[in-house]
């Protein structure tokens, strides 16, 4: 599968959200309803816990399985790659020490954040919040459709864009015709009172639309 197909509906955990609910049934919902990527989000664990669960998720999805921040964890797991911030290990010297094909993402927000990446050998690019967002405080202004659209513009030929920050089944569409590749969910699949699964099937039409 392309890689942009697989960025299509990226669904990503939180140990917050999942309030108690195991992750990898929960993630095996998401993917029955369309997921194509899983990533792995879990900022104050416990390096063998989310060890623990990037092996079990691996194990079970049949989809790709990414790891926010760790690539030392990503690589011992057999996850296909990691996605990279600002304050992250450098993804360009990060390049040269992982095998061939493992993935290597990186968050964009900004115009300079933009020119910053757009010299990395990354494989995608996130860009967001592209709506207002409670999972992620400190994430800076909406962008909003056109906003994404702008720094979209400036990623690479070849190198795809996906949305994040807010995406819901009812303004996927939007940020799909603003030039993403797909978009990337917490609480519009965890969220309370969500099941996984047919909240996913609504992100993944949306998406197709």
């Amino acid at each position: 599968m392309a890689l942009a197909d697989q960025l299509r509906l990226m669904v990503i955990t939180d140990p917050v959200l999942l309030k108690g609910r195991d992750a990898v049934a929960v993630c095996q919902k998401s993917v029955a309803g369309g997921a194509t990527m899983i990533q792995v989000r879990w900022k104050d664990g416990v390096p063998a816990e989310v060890l623990e669960l990037t092996r079990a998720l691996v194990a079970a999805l049949p989809v790709p399985v990414i790891v926010n921040d760790r690539a030392d964890i990503a690589l011992a797991a057999g996850a296909a790659g990691t996605h990279l911030g600002w304050d992250d290990p450098p993804l360009a010297a990060l390049r040269e020490r992982v095998p061939p094909g493992f993935l290597l993402g990186i968050s964009v927000g900004t115009p300079e954040e933009a020119a910053r990446a757009a010299v990395l050998p990354a494989d995608y690019w996130s860009v967001g919040p592209c709506f207002p967002t409670p999972t992620k405080l400190g994430a800076g202004p909406a962008l909003g459709p056109d906003g994404f659209a702008a720094l979209a513009r400036l990623a690479p030929d070849g190198v795809p864009v996906i949305g994040i920050g807010g995406i819901s089944a009812a303004n996927a569409g939007s940020v799909m015709r603003a030039g993403a590749a797909g978009v990337a969910v917490i609480g519009a699949v965890l969220g309370v009172g969500a099941d996984p699964e047919t909240a996913a099937q609504a992100l993944a039409a949306a998406v197709r639309a």
